[in-house]
């Protein structure tokens, strides 16, 4: 386990790049052109930073970012 600490400003700006990410995942995920084997590295990835932002950003942020994954 590591720690980190980080003042009010460091952690809207961590914030910022997660929901950033997240946003960009989401959008790209939608692109019928990415290959089945790349979507799944999103997604794994999608969920790790969903863990990082869940650590910092209110309950109210974090609802708007849950995967509502579709099923196709």
């Amino acid at each position: 386990m590591l720690g980190l600490l980080v003042n009010q400003q460091e952690i809207k700006e961590l914030e910022y790049l997660l929901k950033r990410e997240m946003d960009e995942i989401l959008f790209d995920f939608d692109d019928h052109r990415i290959d089945q084997l790349v979507k799944r590295s999103m997604e794994e990835r999608y969920k790790t930073l969903f863990k990082l932002f869940t650590r910092i950003a209110s309950p109210n942020e974090c609802s708007r970012y849950v995967w509502k994954k579709a099923s196709k």
